[in-house]
């Protein structure tokens, strides 16, 4: 029987599982691994393990702006970054949470990942040129 999230450490161990998929995925894993240098993703994994530890337990240690990364990326490729991939996040996150998890932080990480997905998506939809829009 799988349980819920409890602590930092499950935090960590579901962000580099999920991120161990994102990087292999055809879709995702050629923006993450260009974005990311190998040598960078120990730093990356612990800010994002701060970020849903503040999410998730509101234990206030994430600092940054997601957001900017997200608008920088998209930049990066082009302004080719559309629903498709925030779909796949999604699809990703939810079934790493789903084979490693399960109860109200679980059920909670999942919702607030749907609600970073749709405000990072109108934000960068937003940004885009007008000859590049959706």
């Amino acid at each position: 029987m799988k349980r819920d999230i409890q602590n930092r450490e499950d935090i960590y161990k579901l962000v580099c599982t999920f991120y161990d998929n994102i990087r292999v995925d055809d879709l995702l894993g050629p923006i993450f691994n260009h974005m990311i240098k190998d040598e960078e993703w120990p730093v990356h994994l612990d800010k994002l393990t701060d970020f849903w530890e503040t999410n998730l337990f509101g234990i206030p240690k994430f600092k940054g702006s997601p957001t900017q990364k997200h608008i920088q990326t998209d930049a990066a490729f082009d302004h080719a970054i559309n629903q498709v991939h925030f779909d796949q996040w999604l699809a990703i996150w939810g079934k790493t949470i789903h084979s490693m998890f399960e109860g109200d932080l679980a059920t909670r990480a999942q919702m607030a990942a749907h609600n970073i997905a749709q405000i990072q998506n109108m934000v960068i939809r937003r940004q885009k040129p007008k000859n590049k829009k959706e």
